[in-house]
């Protein structure tokens, strides 16, 4: 644990009949990427629906970087947690940009998703294979679901400046098995910025069809409210360009707050490194 601290916000426009926020931020550290925990102590927010699933328009998780999947798969158990995979699961060879990557996906007690990832040798960022002997190394991307992925690359890509770096279609049993739905089809991108920072990967479902599209309404209060905070060489000039592109946003925590085209937040800051919050 990197701090624990309570600070109190006043920039709660979103929020009717509050004029502050009181928040306990405490910040954690893996490797070198960072989550801040934040919990607000004068307003209660919604819960994440209980029949949420992998396809969902409001699903987001955070994918953290393992050595060894069986002995993390093993420790995970000893925890309250909830299973959304079946058990992990390898992506297999015909699946050119993923062959060999393993990976489970569960939830933890707010039910917000996590997945443990292991990158063969040849995939993934160059760090992740460092002779290391921790379990757990840190955290690669957040993945979202998304209703278009050309409408989110005009967002993350053209507007926000992130590169794509892959792009695979996973389906089968093992895609079903990994997200616990039948017939599990989906299109992934994923993008990282020039300086390979954390990455942000889109989730477009062809089949299920998508449902519960409540991350549109989720307020910064509600537990299944997630940004990924990215940091700018100037953040002065953020304003003007979110108006000229006519993207709303909320001046937020020493920043700004946006949403994509399906309301999954962002928080953009004055340059630094790039963490996940929730």
């Amino acid at each position: 644990m990197l701090s624990d601290t309570t600070i109190q916000e006043n920039n709660c426009y979103e929020l009717k009949g509050i004029t502050s926020l009181n928040i306990r931020i405490v910040t954690l550290q893996l490797g070198d990427e960072q989550i801040e925990l934040m919990e607000y102590l004068n307003v209660q927010g919604r819960p994440i629906p209980k029949d949420s699933q992998s396809n969902d328009l409001c699903f987001q998780h955070m994918a953290i970087l393992v050595s060894d999947m069986n002995r993390a798969y093993t420790h995970l158990q000893t925890f309250e947690v909830e299973s959304i995979s079946v058990a992990p699961q390898t992506i297999p060879p015909e699946n050119q940009t993923a062959a060999g990557m393993q990976a489970f996906k569960f939830k933890d007690r707010d039910r917000h998703n996590l997945e443990l990832i292991l990158f063969p040798p040849g995939k993934g960022q160059s760090k992740w294979h460092h002779a290391c002997k921790h379990l757990f190394l840190g955290i690669d991307h957040s993945a979202i679901v998304v209703s278009s992925t050309e409408q989110s690359l005009h967002f993350y890509r053209d507007l926000l400046g992130l590169q794509v770096k892959d792009s695979s279609f996973n389906c089968e049993e093992t895609q079903a098995r990994l997200d616990n739905l039948t017939g599990a089809k989906v299109k992934v991108t994923g993008l990282r910025p020039a300086h390979q920072g954390l990455g942000i990967e889109l989730l477009e479902y062809v089949a299920p069809a998508n449902s519960h599209p409540q991350s549109r309404q989720w307020k910064i209060t509600d537990i299944g409210h997630m940004q990924v905070e990215l940091f700018v060489d100037d953040i002065e000039q953020v304003p003007k360009v979110l108006q000229q592109n006519k993207i709303e946003f909320l001046p937020f925590h020493q920043g700004y707050l946006v949403k994509d085209p399906d309301g999954h937040a962002m928080l953009l800051k004055q340059n630094k490194k790039i963490s996940l919050q929730s």
